[in-house]
């Protein structure tokens, strides 16, 4: 029995010593350790639950925050709250191994309180369009599915790469980028939707604003004079707000009939989905370089 127990131990002894931890880095700067691939996720934005499902994670998840509704079977997800309003106590009875969180838009303390709570957290904040791709691949690497998400990270950056290629020295083009009607916000040239304008040869006539999400007043919009005005909304459909710039025929972008939309979650979700709304965008701004 003694010898069969040392040869017992002496075949799992390797394996067990191969199996290094996982370590990453978050937008913090912290390194998060994991002994084994994470096995019950808690996704605390939108964008981070589509990002798990692309890097073949998914079914890897067990709660997700309001409005969490890509792919549509996140919309099946128990929610434990908003972005901007987790329930902790519901968190902490999931008992996941991982928690997902989103500096910007969760806030620190978020990320903060959890780990008081005992729990592993990663802390993203995507600015760039190559930081959708590293993030995907990172929770790859979390999830035990990085074949996955390697695989779709190459296709996609694929992708980028041939979009840059078509629209490199493309004649600029200013571009105000409207989040909102009432009250008027925009974007500045530090938020992920000024990348993908600077993707499509654009510049964000508002890219030197001090905040990430800046609300300013018709007046400066008409000292900037952008060629085209773009417009998010909440939906699908384009906004009927986008119409009321008709009142102001000295802009440029009114005058030349350049007011566009892009459906918020194909441009203002930090997902792999943001090169179908680049394109969208590349090819509206394209419209204003041959008219």
């Amino acid at each position: 029995m003694k010898v069969l127990f040392l040869t017992l131990l002496c075949t799992l002894l390797p394996a067990v010593a191969g199996a290094a931890p996982i370590e990453v880095s978050d937008a913090r700067g912290e390194v998060i350790r994991l002994q084994e691939p994470a096995r019950r996720i808690v996704a605390l934005a939108p964008h981070i639950v589509e990002n798990v499902y692309s890097a073949g994670a998914g079914d890897k998840l067990v709660a997700a925050v309001s409005y969490s509704d890509y792919p549509p079977e996140a919309a099946e997800l128990p929610q434990v709250g908003s972005y901007k309003l987790v329930n902790y106590e519901t968190v902490l009875a999931l008992k996941p191994d991982l928690v997902l969180a989103w500096s910007s838009g969760n806030g620190p303390e978020v990320a903060r309180q959890l780990e008081r709570l005992g729990l592993t957290v990663y802390v993203d904040e995507l600015r760039s369009l190559e930081d959708i791709v590293d993030e995907v691949r990172t929770f790859g690497l979390l999830a035990g599915t990085s074949e996955v998400a390697n695989r779709r990270g190459d296709q996609w950056l694929a992708r980028l790469r041939e979009l840059k290629q078509q629209y490199r020295g493309a004649a600029p083009v200013s571009v105000f980028y409207q989040v909102w009607n009432d009250p008027l916000q925009t974007l500045n040239g530090e938020h992920l939707v000024s990348d993908v304008i600077r993707l499509c040869g654009g510049r964000n006539a508002f890219a030197d604003a001090v905040s990430l999400a800046p609300k300013v007043n018709i007046e400066s919009v008409l000292a900037r004079n952008p060629d085209a005005i773009v417009a998010s909304g909440m939906g699908e459909q384009r906004p009927e707000w986008l119409g009321d710039w008709l009142e102001y025929p000295a802009l440029a972008a009114v005058r030349e009939k350049n007011l566009f939309f892009v459906p918020p979650d194909i441009i203002q979700r930090h997902t792999m989905r943001i090169l179908d709304g680049a394109e969208m965008l590349c090819e509206q701004l394209q419209r204003v370089r041959v008219l």
